[in-house]
């Protein structure tokens, strides 16, 4: 147990110089957002009965652990370690004050035994569950109204077995909403770094009505043609970080979202303050995404420093009719693409309905979109901007974008439709609406 505690305290001591050496190199970090807490009390899940061979069910070793956390918080809250080996379990819930940390080979896997999933109530900005009315599976691992939570170690594995949960969404024999791989509710002060995330059944990780949070270093596989296994998802969060990451995936990378429709409308809780930073990645659908599910508005995001690779699409905000809410204030910068379908494209007809109940004339704002220094190669399209009529996309602000096709050196040209704003240095071209001669307007002090 001694050389436990020695090598836990010297993965920490490490762990803080990397940090550390990142801030004197002068290199933006999320670092400030959350501090990384020591504990002051380290428990293995080996001392609960834990036993790492892959096919023993662990989930009483992780429930009696995490309660014997609950009542470690008065000292500071208690780290669980996870020693080499493959942890096979159920679905778990997290507690405040606890650091979840796996070793270098250390791998807790998901059971497939869909039957016996947990089942929990549907968030109330959805209204249902996000792919079946009424309830949905819990997260594999999940975390509601908890604060100061770490998951952290050496590159160790959190690995959802999702093809059983693809196969029945594919086959049509889901009965609720599939489970995220790791999900926060309510909750505060997060971290997640050091780990890797792979074969999530639905979503990847999920940080819905949080804030603070914080996820970096984080590896994230998924299956080109494995269904909605988003990378990362801020919900209707606050002040949340994600940087220095790899994601490939089956759907969008980073997807910031605020609610569906009139349960969104009603919840009223917007995201904002989101930074994605230093983002390397590959997917069939988008890398950077707002939406579509942003009934509770999403503002002030800013991306900066990312790098995708066969994609759908590159960048890509997007909204529909009766979703109400709004979209502004997003930046997107430094940007390099390579063998994409499309290279950027705003749109206000994606996604669909939760019922038949939403309102038709709830229609959202987009205003306040900024998208600068991106090049971007074998794209076979450049952009594409489809506001909409009665709600038209506003200070739509391009500058330094060059986006070459998959032959020559330019990619076919713009499309748009109600849209106005302002282009500086875009090639190709992008459509009249944006084709200012003098970039006067609202996007003046921006160019």
């Amino acid at each position: 147990m001694l050389r436990l505690l020695v090598l836990i305290c010297l993965c920490f001591t490490a762990i803080a110089a990397f940090f550390n050496s990142f801030a004197l190199a002068g290199v933006i970090t999320c670092s400030n957002i959350v501090p990384l807490r020591y504990r002051n009390d380290k428990i293995s899940i080996t001392d609960f009965g834990g036993v790492g061979d892959g096919r023993t069910l662990n989930t009483k070793a992780f429930q009696e652990a995490i309660y014997r956390i609950q009542h470690l918080r008065r000292r500071g809250g208690a780290l669980l370690y996870i020693p080499p080996g493959v942890y096979l379990t159920e679905s778990f819930n997290l507690t405040s004050h606890m650091t979840l940390y796996l070793a270098r080979g250390a791998v807790i896997k998901a059971t497939q035994d869909t039957l016996n999933w947990p089942l929990i109530a549907p968030l109330p900005s959805y209204g249902r569950g996000r792919e079946l009315p009424g309830a949905r599976y819990m997260s594999f691992i999940h975390g509601n109204g908890v604060r100061d939570v770490v998951i952290t170690g050496e590159n160790g594995t959190i690995d959802g077995q999702g093809d059983v949960w693809w196969n029945m969404w594919r086959q049509k024999t889901l009965r609720f909403t599939r489970p995220n791989l790791v999900e926060f509710v309510n909750s505060r002060n997060i971290i997640i770094s050091n780990v890797i995330f792979q074969n999530s059944p639905f979503w990847n990780i999920h940080p819905v009505y949080c804030s603070n949070v914080v996820v970096r270093y984080a590896t994230i596989l998924a299956p080109r043609d494995s269904p909605n296994t988003d990378g990362i998802d801020p919900d209707s969060s606050s002040n949340v970080c994600i940087e220095d990451s790899y994601i490939s995936t089956g759907d969008d990378l980073v997807a910031v979202k605020s609610g569906w429709d009139e349960y969104g409308i009603a919840y009223g809780r917007h995201s904002s303050g989101i930074t994605i930073r230093r983002l390397t990645g590959s997917s069939p659908f988008a890398g950077i995404a707002v939406g579509s599910e942003t009934s509770g508005g999403v503002e002030n995001v800013i991306a900066e420093h990312i790098n995708l690779y066969n994609m759908g699409i590159g960048i890509h905000i997007k909204t529909n009719v009766g979703r109400g809410g709004f979209i502004k204030n997003i930046t997107v910068s430094d940007v390099y693409m390579e063998n994409a379908r499309k290279g950027i494209k705003l749109s206000g007809d994606v996604g669909d309905h939760p019922d038949d109940k939403f309102n038709p004339i709830a229609l959202p704002v987009v205003k306040g979109i900024r998208i600068k220094n991106v090049w971007g190669v074998k794209v076979q399209q450049a952009g594409l901007i489809q506001g909409l009529r009665n709600s038209p996309f506003s200070e739509i602000c391009l500058s330094d974008i060059n986006l070459r096709g998959e032959t020559g050196p330019r990619s076919p040209p713009w499309k748009c439709s109600d849209v106005s704003g302002a282009a500086r240095q875009v090639s190709p071209w992008p459509c009249s609406e944006l084709a200012t001669s003098h970039q006067t307007g609202s996007c003046s002090s921006y160019f």
